[in-house]
């Protein structure tokens, strides 16, 4: 992320010499880790993960996916939810819709208070609006928030179906991409704390559907698993060159160029540093609604 981030940097602070220049951009992994080791990884206190399985009696409407949907295509999301309970999923408190694309990694949160069908579909609804490539696919788990009758008509009736599918119950690696977004995207920034403030659902919402989604799409690299081979005990996985999510839409054939050039050009308007300041800034003040509370 370190070439990406760097003219930020410079915009900001202004020029660095060539010698500062060439360090970062040839610094390894392993030094940077070193550099780093000082600071706590444990920034949070545990919490209870919650992950309500149900049967439903007309579970076969929804087929479990057990192989993996067609990687190199956008379209195809992954969906969980994550749970700001605390140590107790008793009462109403906030919870994240946490959405990711398994070609191109591009991730979108929302916020609903409490789990109602409704108010899932609405910010499904929203989401679709600001992807820049059509749903083609949809898998989640067993929750009742995502297997419904409303969530299964808004996908079903349209003129392109959208293919619905589920995790096998009791099965996370069913859903491992979205597992670690789930990780890397809600809990490493927010954290196990109770949300139980209804007032900070739109104050979260505002924090995804603006700097957050810009910062994590156009700035925060990943890579992708390309093989994996077992020798003896020990398994090699190989991953490609780290990407952000924005670098593997504009190298995607199926992506619309009007896409990739409506993204270029908000590309241009976008500093990390400034995002991720006012990210800090909304995310103190939905902290301090939620110990208000009371």
């Amino acid at each position: 992320m370190l070439p990406i981030w760097l003219p930020g940097y410079v915009e900001l602070f202004g020029e660095l010499s060539p010698e500062v220049t060439s360090a970062l951009l040839n610094i390894s992994p392993p030094t940077i880790d070193r550099m780093l080791k000082t600071n706590p990884h444990s920034l949070y206190k545990k919490g209870t993960e919650y992950h309500k399985t149900r049967k439903l009696f007309y579970e076969n409407k929804y087929p479990s996916k057990t192989n993996q949907w067609d990687e190199s295509r956008p379209g195809f999301l992954e969906a969980d939810t994550v749970a700001h309970c605390g140590d107790s999923t008793a009462g109403m408190y906030v919870n994240t819709i946490d959405f990711v694309d398994i070609a191109t990694g591009w991730t979108e949160q929302r916020a609903v208070w409490g789990k109602g069908e409704t108010g899932v579909l609405e910010q499904i609804r929203h989401v679709e609006k600001t992807l820049p490539f059509p749903i083609l696919g949809f898998d989640c788990d067993n929750g009742g928030e995502f297997l419904n009758y409303h969530l299964q008509r808004h996908f079903a009736e349209r003129k392109q179906p959208v293919q619905f599918t589920r995790s096998r119950a009791y099965h996370k690696d069913d859903n491992a991409h979205i597992e670690q977004k789930n990780w890397t995207h809600i809990r490493q920034w927010l954290g196990y704390d109770r949300l139980e403030n209804i007032n900070i659902v739109p104050l979260l919402n505002s924090l995804y559907t603006k700097e957050w989604r810009l910062f994590h799409n156009f700035f925060c690299p990943s890579v992708k698993l390309i093989s994996k081979e077992r020798i003896g005990s020990k398994t090699i996985k190989r991953h490609d060159p780290p990407k952000t999510p924005y670098q593997r839409i504009m190298e995607s054939p199926h992506i619309q160029n009007a896409a990739k050039i409506s993204l270029s050009i908000q590309l241009e308007t976008l500093n990390p540093f400034l995002l991720r300041k006012s990210m800090d800034k909304k995310m103190k003040i939905i902290f301090s609604v939620n110990n208000s509370l009371g």
